[in-house]
């Protein structure tokens, strides 16, 4: 009975755990889920605010269309210089310096964008005309700044590849060199060649043996292909030892019939 209650006991201990386990991955998945959806709403949003943006630079006269064009010049820069940042970040871990400065250049330039959005709604023209200037030349310190970074991480990003490609150009052409082993071996053995006509022509004029002949008590070389010491074809095929032994046994005097 014990036994029967442990294992009981163990069974509903395992479901718990699964259960808790089912929870927290659940949990886990919402939120992903959920920040996924967050992240492409605030796309789709930060999408739909520039197009709107866009449209009242065509569609409006006067202060608001310079406000529109301020807050639009802001986020183009700052979007085109995050995207450079971000692209980058994996070759060049360096640019997290840069992003997490943008990051806080991005938070200035998000309190611009509020004053701006409240200065459209202002009713005094008068007042318009007096803080636009301000606000322009806060847009513009902004968007400079941004503008630097991102042209900084594209000419780093250029001397990069510049460099990159240089040193793959010196390794292709080591590798050439490598595979045109020939042209080194070539030029040495012509440059022997004077060298060993002199010496044969030295030599033949003192009298030495010619090529082939056999020297002092030396046999001469067989060469690859003037036929001397090739094995015949009976031994390439095998058949010298029973060839040669049938010769034998021809060679053998039979025993004829005796004298009567």
């Amino acid at each position: 009975m014990d036994v029967f209650g442990v294992m009981i006991g163990l069974v509903l201990l395992f479901g718990v755990a699964v259960m808790v386990l089912a929870v927290v991955g659940t949990v886990k998945a919402a939120k992903a889920v959920g920040a996924k959806i967050e992240k492409h709403e605030a796309s789709a949003r930060r999408a739909v605010e520039t197009a709107t943006l866009k449209a009242k630079t065509y569609t409006k006269v006067g202060p608001p269309a310079q406000i529109a064009a301020v807050r639009l010049g802001l986020r183009t820069s700052l979007d085109g210089t995050r995207q450079v940042l971000e692209g980058g970040l994996a070759q060049d871990g360096q640019l997290g310096e840069a992003l997490a400065l943008l990051d806080r250049l991005d938070a200035h330039a998000a309190e611009l964008d509020g004053e701006l959005r409240t200065l459209e709604r202002e009713p005094d023209t008068g007042r318009i005309a007096a803080k636009l200037p301000e606000l322009r030349e806060r847009a513009e310190r902004i968007t400079h700044s941004a503008e630097t970074m991102r042209w900084a991480a594209q000419d780093r990003m250029h001397r990069f590849a510049d460099d990159e490609l240089s040193r793959l150009s010196q390794e292709c052409e080591s590798e050439a060199g490598a595979l045109r082993h020939w042209d080194v071996a070539g030029g040495a053995s012509s440059s022997s060649a004077p060298s060993s006509s002199v010496s044969s022509s030295s030599s033949s004029a003192a009298g030495a043996p010619a090529p082939g002949a056999t020297g002092s008590g030396g046999a001469a070389r067989a060469g690859l292909t003037d036929g001397k010491g090739r094995p015949s074809a009976e031994e390439l095929l095998g058949l010298a030892d029973p060839l040669t032994k049938l010769a034998q046994r021809l060679r053998k005097p039979s025993a004829g019939p005796s004298a009567g």
